[in-house]
């Protein structure tokens, strides 16, 4: 858990937190643990409040800490649907070099319903939003996606709304969701917001990378 501990925080150029609420991670360990595992629920349960008070005091408290936090939570589309995933990323203003993803119009609040002859959407259908909002007091710009989509490659219908993607060319986020097609999430919020926190340490990366060879360069310079 390296954000708990401030001497490796300042190590480190960028912080991600990957935050599941407790519905959904109830969800994930049931079907994993009773449905294919055979563990009873009375078992389940109790081993998640034993590891709920160290959860509460080391882990959970680095959320506020890192730069960007993906929050998988239940979908707000319909209450009875236990298995649709509505994801936010959360991306917070001012990280040196980082540029934040946005829907449509940097600054602006943006709710959309992508039109279904674009992209096919199952029940209870697709919901996106975009804008600024505070997370533990910082200001943050929030990407959201509700619901799941049927065919990948249609994608590339949000990919054309997004902004500071940190992609090299038009199409490379769905290209890159679509070489993922059998992983977990690759249908829903959980694989877009990962695919955008993956382009933005490749991003970061390479602007460190240069910073630091161009450093080198001029000391070498003025050594010479």
């Amino acid at each position: 858990h390296p954000m708990h501990d401030e001497r490796v925080r300042d190590l480190l150029d960028f912080t991600l937190y990957l935050d599941i609420s407790p519905e959904v991670k109830l969800n994930w360990k049931i079907q994993r643990d009773m449905e294919e595992r055979g563990h009873s629920l009375e078992s389940i349960m109790a081993s998640i409040e034993a590891r709920k008070p160290d959860f509460d005091a080391y882990i959970d408290p680095q959320k506020k800490l890192c730069d960007m936090i993906i929050e998988v939570l239940p979908t707000a589309l319909d209450p009875e649907d236990k298995k649709t995933l509505r994801v936010r990323c959360i991306q917070k203003e001012g990280v040196p070099d980082f540029a934040t993803t946005y829907l449509f119009d940097s600054g602006s609040t943006i709710e959309w319903t992508p039109s279904p002859e674009k992209l096919a959407s199952p029940a209870p259908g697709m919901k996106l939003k975009s804008g600024p909002e505070d997370y533990f007091g910082k200001k943050c710009q929030v990407v959201e996606m509700d619901g799941n989509f049927d065919n990948l490659q249609e994608l590339v219908y949000i990919e054309s709304a997004l902004s500071n993607t940190k992609t090299k060319f038009y199409g490379e986020l769905t290209q890159a969701m679509l070489a993922l097609a059998d992983a977990p999430g690759s249908n829903n919020g959980t694989g877009l917001m990962q695919t955008l926190a993956a382009f933005a340490i490749r991003d970061l990366y390479e602007k460190k990378s240069a910073q630091a060879a161009k450093k080198v360069s001029e000391a070498a310079a003025a050594a010479a």
